[in-house]
């Protein structure tokens, strides 16, 4: 498993293609976490190959992990955005999404698009969240940091 890891508000570690683009995965700035390109990996494997229900459920996983590491759950995602390779996987990706955010109903976004960046990849997703207070409690965990 890739060390995930919060360097000045951001968390790095979830993908290989992090220092070819010069990106983190999660970002939090002040109460709001965003976290771009989740995908169906785990160290850098596909996961679920061909079953866009698998892929969804494990990039959405990675996602919420990189939530977890400032303390944040699916309770808190407020935006979810899908990217699809294929639009008849959208039953499949949206019973991942309705298991997972059914309770919390956060505003939602499906695209179609051509290619991910690994051809093995059906599905890649988005969350942005927000927790009142957040921003004051990641400055006093940073403070507490060697």
């Amino acid at each position: 498993m890739t060390e995930r890891r919060i360097v000045r508000g951001r968390v790095d570690g979830f993908s290989p293609w992090e220092g070819i683009l010069g990106a983190s995965q999660a970002i939090a700035v002040g109460d709001h976490v965003h976290v771009a390109g989740a995908r169906p990996l785990a160290d850098g494997v596909p996961q679920g190959e061909g079953d866009p229900y698998e892929q969804a459920r494990a990039a959405f996983g990675n996602a919420l992990e990189a939530l977890a590491a400032y303390g944040l759950t699916a309770d808190d995602v407020v935006r979810t955005r899908v990217y699809l390779t294929h639009s008849r996987d959208i039953d499949a990706a949206g019973r991942a999404h309705q298991e997972l955010f059914g309770a919390v109903r956060p505003v939602a976004t499906v695209v179609v698009v051509q290619s991910l960046v690994d051809s093995r990849l059906l599905v890649e997703v988005e969350l942005d969240a927000h927790r009142a207070g957040l921003a004051a409690t990641l400055e006093a965990l940073e403070g507490k940091q060697p």
